[in-house]
């Protein structure tokens, strides 16, 4: 689990634009008609037709993809009551979540009220605002009664996540791990320990997908709910008294269970009570941040175990992400008038099927797997897997069409699903991957310029959450108080300070081995051995000898400096003969790869070969297929010149030496990036009903002055630029970089390294 430190917290929340969340206008208005059209007069003629019929919110205005997430503060996760307002960072988190999965917009409302008549008749107040309503931390039992009000007096859907979401999450946990387990459900014997909201519901939903209610004991802090207990129970808990008069506790409850479901608090359960489970025990220890027993104890006490929790860096998260955004996506698009039982099971059995489907490539990039396949270690899909959307949305749809709750028909689902396709793109998804796969197996990242506050802040980050293991270049002293002055947690980390006496040895060796390299290239050996002092050289030698597996370098420095180093030392693949600058420009239509961006000013008809194989090998190692453009101010002969000329000249050997490459040109870009221009005017072309997502530029100037046109006017993100072409690992920061963007490349440097081995 990524250890988060408290500034950095503050400073996410903070820096910028306060808060997660904003409001954006989706319709032109930038001239004086576009504001009366807008507003008033205009804004009058929609509101008359909204008058006449209501269901014409749901066409002229935002309403329809319009979810409020609310809450009154009185059961923040891992916080308790603190109140409508400091509850309101959460609330924006959720909504940030409602966004980035599934495309739903959000306003966040915190309701200073802990009455349930008060907090009912609020939001039933501002409900016409909304297509949907989530709750949120609310605390037992009034969280119960309020969305039994609310959905008997709202005609729209309505959930209350933390009842709802882990119980839809683990019960197709549940469903996947007994068929892994050899069990029957209906014959699984459940403890539940913790009997608040969410385990209530989750102990619900498994009776509803099969398990017995005679077959489930469940515990609060105080122990079994037994008929003793009857008199000092409320309604929710005295639905699950036992009969049961001789189990009294925890431990006695687990002798010979099947099933025990922690939603409780952390280290509750010891290695003796899952010892005494039956064969094939199934743990979901669901407690954040410390599970009901430690992952690696569990594990360790039984072979046969098939376990879950709610953490991120073990397998089987069970984490409510994989159910609201899609369960929300489904029931706004048929217009229900609520989330029923039937909906809930079908994004149940929705999320099991999909945990048994093969796993794309990409999912299984993040977790540094060749095959996640189902079994013990994989009864639940991961979060990062895009397919989720288009399964658990459209499971919802037809559910709530077939139960009779939809006011909106979906009649062509091939046509639903692309739309729930094309809703995101791939946007951050690949750094997301790229970042859990680095976890899996974090490299060696020497830092050149480590005597840098954004360098020692991004290698803060970088080991909080795992993903490389800094080596710190540069001045120690300065370094070490640069890391006191800003509490970095880098004590352990080392550092090396190339000029320092205790460097003395390495730094010989490492000329001796530069000299060999350039002794006839106008170095002497004294030569040699004095450029050791220098951090860039230092580092890459480092890399070159296996001291470290990656460098960064670039941030204060112009891009020359490192790159100079870098090639005198390590070189260039054997495969190639060319370096080039690769960036990745994320955007809502998913990633795109330009190339060549920094290295090569004006690349001759081979260079550009050259260049576009080396960037469609880069693009191949994120698992993504390259469908490339040659870019140009032609369109296949229109026109001649220097240019054009030798963009067709490089397809043209691209097309004969690399058959199986997806690749064309000369082409201007807005036809490379539109296909149903492309195939108007282009039906010849290779890239004809392909998505393009890689382009060669003719020149440095066009590709640099791209990519940052992209960046400050396109509002896409730019990572990079990557430098493809070297044997081993070494990219360069641009001039100034943010903290985030040296965080990307760090990640992009460990999965280039993780390839390379």
């Amino acid at each position: 689990m990524s250890k988060l430190r408290k500034q950095e917290a503050l400073d996410y929340h903070s820096q910028g634009r306060p808060g997660k969340i904003e409001v954006v206008p989706t319709k032109p208005h930038s001239s004086q008609r576009d504001l009366t059209l807008a507003y008033s007069p205009g804004v009058a003629e929609p509101c008359l037709e909204i008058e006449k019929n209501p269901e014409d919110a749901y066409r002229y205005t935002a309403k329809g993809n319009l979810v409020a997430v609310i809450s009154n503060g009185t059961a923040v996760l891992g916080l308790g009551n603190i109140g409508a307002l400091a509850s309101k960072p959460v609330m924006e988190g959720k909504g940030l979540l409602f966004k980035i999965f599934a495309d739903i917009d959000v306003f966040d409302i915190e309701v200073d009220a802990s009455d349930i008549d008060l907090f009912v008749n609020t939001v039933k107040a501002i409900a016409p605002t909304f297509g949907g309503i989530n709750l949120e931390d609310i605390k037992a039992p009034e969280c119960f009664e309020i969305e039994r009000r609310l959905k008997q007096e709202l005609n729209i859907p309505l959930m209350h996540d933390d009842q709802h979401g882990t119980a839809i999450i683990s019960a197709a946990a549940l469903l996947n791990a007994c068929e892994v387990a050899d069990k029957k459900i209906d014959k699984i014997k459940i403890v539940v320990n913790g009997a608040g909201a969410s385990a209530i519901s989750c102990a619900k939903l498994y009776i509803a997908v099969g398990a017995k209610k005679e077959n489930i004991i469940m515990l609060d802090s105080k122990g079994v709910l037994s008929e003793e207990r009857i008199d000092d129970l409320d309604e929710q808990k005295k639905y699950f008294v036992t009969s049961n008069k001789t189990v009294k506790t925890l431990s006695e409850a687990m002798v010979g269970a099947d099933v025990f479901v922690g939603l409780s608090k952390g280290n509750v359960v010891n290695q003796q009570m899952v010892q005494s489970m039956a064969k094939n025990p199934i743990v979901f220890a669901l407690a954040n941040p410390d599970p009901e027993i430690p992952y690696a104890e569990a594990m360790a006490a039984r072979q046969d175990i098939i376990m879950a929790t709610g953490r991120s860096d073990h397998p089987n998260q069970v984490n409510n992400v994989l159910g609201f955004p899609f369960i929300f996506r489904g029931a706004l698009d048929v217009r229900a008038t609520q989330i029923n039982e039937a909906m809930k099971l079908a994004a149940v059995y929705a999320i099991a099927q999909l945990a048994k489907e093969p796993v794309p490539d990409a999912v299984n990039l993040a977790y540094n797997s060749k095959n996640i396949s189902f079994g013990p270690e994989y009864i639940i899909p991961k979060p990062i897997d895009s397919r989720l959307i288009y399964n658990v949305a459209p499971a919802v749809a037809k559910a709530a069409i077939e139960s009779g709750v939809a006011q909106h028909k979906i009649t062509d689902w091939e046509a639903y699903k692309q739309q729930l396709i094309n809703r995101l793109g791939l946007d951050n998804k690949l750094i997301r991957s790229l970042a859990s796969k680095a976890k899996q197996n974090p490299k060696r990242v020497v830092f050149a310029e480590a005597d840098h506050y954004k360098i020692l802040k991004a290698a803060q980050q970088v080991v909080d959450e795992g993903i490389a293991k800094p080596i710190l270049l540069g001045d120690a002293n300065k370094i070490r108080k640069l890391i006191e002055e800003h509490n970095l947690g880098l004590a352990d980390i080392p550092i090396i300070d190339p000029r320092s006496p205790e460097e003395d040895e390495r730094r010989m060796r490492f000329g001796d081995i530069f000299f060999n390299k350039r002794k006839r290239r106008g170095f002497t050996l004294y030569e040699a051995r004095k450029i050791m002092r220098e951090r860039n050289h230092f580092g890459a030698m480092m890399v070159e000898t296996g001291v470290a597996d990656a460098m960064i370098s670039g941030l204060t420095r112009k891009y020359s400096d490192p790159i100079s180093a870098a090639l005198q030392i390590i070189g260039v693949h054997e495969d190639t003969s060319r370096v080039a600058g690769m960036y990745i420009l994320n955007t809502k239509r998913g990633p795109f790869f330009f190339a060549d961006t920094t290295m090569n000013v004006n690349p001759t008809v081979q260079d550009l070969v050259d260049i576009t194989v080396l960037t469609a090998q880069s693009v191949k190692e994120f698992n993504i297929t390259p469908r490339i453009a040659l870019l140009s101010y032609s369109n296949f002969g229109s026109s001649d010149g220097e240019v054009p000329n030798k963009m067709r000249d490089a397809v043209e050997i691209l097309h004969k030496n690399y058959p199986g490459m997806i690749v064309d040109g000369e082409m201007q870009a807005n036809f490379a990036l539109n296909r149903e221009m492309l195939k108007e005017q282009f039906p010849f072309s290779e890239l004809v009903d392909k998505k393009v997502n890689t382009l060669i530029f003719p020149n440095l100037a066009s590709g640099n002055i791209a990519y940052k046109l992209m960046q400050e006017l396109g509002g896409a993100e730019a990572i990079g630029p990557i430098l493809i072409g070297m044997k081993k690992p070494v990219h360069i920061l641009q001039l100034g970089s943010s903290v985030r963007e040296i965080v990307n490349m760090i990640t992009i440097a460990v999965v280039d390294a993780q390839s390379r081995k």
